[in-house]
């Protein structure tokens, strides 16, 4: 438990960036382009805008970026 708040302090700034953008992403980014290419591409597209208000990513998505952030940031946690 100590390890995991000693990473929060240290990266806790980040993951919250990062659980912001991800939520402009899937709500707001998500729709715009299934509803771009529903009107451009085929209208089944059209489909795909509800369907990313309601699905979820947040539970694979932000433990994935937020570990490659800390990957590439370079920054060890004394242990």
């Amino acid at each position: 438990m100590t390890r995991f708040k000693n990473l929060l302090k240290e990266h806790g700034w980040a993951l919250l960036i990062i659980f912001v953008a991800w939520e402009i992403i899937e709500d707001v980014l998500f729709p715009l382009v299934f509803i771009w290419l529903g009107n451009n591409v085929n209208p089944w597209f059209l489909t795909g805008a509800p369907i990313a208000w309601l699905m979820c990513l947040h539970p694979i998505a932000v433990p994935i970026l937020w570990g490659i952030w800390i990957k590439i940031s370079k920054k060890k946690v004394d242990e």
